[in-house]
């Protein structure tokens, strides 16, 4: 009996070892699928980065292509305009200044600065006085020289009416009040 329980044991440690590699067999080509998978993920992430990396280099080069004739077109325009200014200057005989105004005058500067000056007096409503000095005869010596205090002393009063009217001002009480509306400041 005892050898009998020894084919037994044999058996069953036979058995045993057979399920050992079993498991053993099966937990490598686990392994190895979990392997494979990881390898072929990894592939797909570096093609996936390949394929990125690719279209951003076209994109760079594009941009890089699109600069250069940009540069390119930059230049020949500039040489265009050095031709045409050097033509110009030799139509006026090498003077700059008649350069620098046929230019403004043909880029309407002029205009421009006409309109921009305007707009800045347009909301202005500027009153404009012009005023006459006293009268000067054909006298001379002392008289001709009072003539030109005069001449002041009769402007002061339409300045000062004309600083009232442009600014509210009114001028100091010792130098004099301005003529009420009913009577009007003649020159």
């Amino acid at each position: 009996m005892v050898f009998r329980e020894c084919g037994n044991w044999v058996l069953f440690f036979q058995f045993k070892v057979q399920e050992a590699n079993w498991e053993l067999y099966k937990k490598q080509k686990e392994a190895e699928a979990v392997l494979f998978k990881q390898q072929k993920e990894d592939e797909a992430k570096k093609g996936i980065a390949d394929a990125a990396f690719y279209a951003q280099q076209q994109v760079a080069d594009g941009a890089l292509y699109a600069k250069q004739k940009e540069a390119e077109g930059i230049a020949s325009i500039a040489e265009a305009q050095g031709l045409y200014l050097k033509c110009l200057l030799k139509e006026v005989n090498g003077n700059y200044a008649a350069l620098r105004d046929y230019m403004m005058i043909n880029n309407g500067v002029f205009q421009e600065i006409t309109k921009i000056n305007a707009e800045a007096v347009k909301g202005l409503q500027p009153k404009i006085s012009v005023w006459s000095g006293a009268s000067g005869g054909g006298e001379s010596g002392a008289v001709s020289g009072m003539n030109g205090v005069a001449g002041v002393y009769s402007m002061l009063p339409p300045l000062f009416q004309t600083v009232h009217e442009q600014t509210g001002m009114l001028p100091p009480a010792w130098l004099g009040t301005l003529p009420s509306s009913s009577q009007s400041v003649s020159n």
